[in-house]
């Protein structure tokens, strides 16, 4: 009888933890009476524009908080706001060899966020982010941008999620 006792109070209490509203399985922590978060177009401003970056970045960034967190996507005056632009976009050799040729490129790309929380101010910021990731010099941008954007969108989303809702 114990052995089943304790299983099911841990169960009870992860269910109380999770439905209080200030802590979700996801790690984010989010005021309670927090319901609604707004996103706005993230326009490419760098010096370089990859046409399908802007929609690719927003939409994830739209996923990750809808799939990870109770709030209801709002088109604007959301109790969770964030806004910001693409600053940067540029690909530069890394690791030089000895005959003065790169080994490798790193594509980099750079987000400046700006976040409010109407119900804890004290969490409002803006930030830049950057992520980047390398290819071979061998291979042409174009070939490998599309997978290359994936992972830096990913890493960059994840490092806003974090910074955001997330108290990391």
């Amino acid at each position: 009888m114990r052995r089943c006792i304790i299983p099911i109070l841990a169960f009870v209490l992860m269910l109380a933890a999770a439905s209080c509203g200030i802590y979700s399985f996801s790690g984010a922590s989010i005021p309670p009476e927090a319901k609604t978060i707004s996103i706005t177009h993230f326009p490419n401003n760098a010096a370089i524009v990859n046409p399908s970056l802007s929609q690719a970045f927003t939409d994830m960034l739209k996923d990750k908080f809808t799939n990870q967190t109770s709030l209801s996507l709002v088109t604007r005056n959301g109790d969770l706001q964030i806004e910001g632009e693409i600053t940067g976009y540029n690909v530069q050799p890394v690791a030089i060899q000895g005959n003065d040729q790169a080994a490798l490129n790193r594509l980099t790309v750079t987000v400046n966020v700006r976040y409010q929380n109407k119900y804890a101010e004290s969490q409002n910021f803006e930030s830049s982010f950057s992520r980047f990731a390398d290819f071979p010099a061998a291979q042409s941008l174009s070939s490998v941008q599309q997978t290359l954007l994936e992972e830096i969108n990913k890493a960059l989303v994840e490092d806003i999620f974090n910074k955001s809702v997330a108290n990391w």
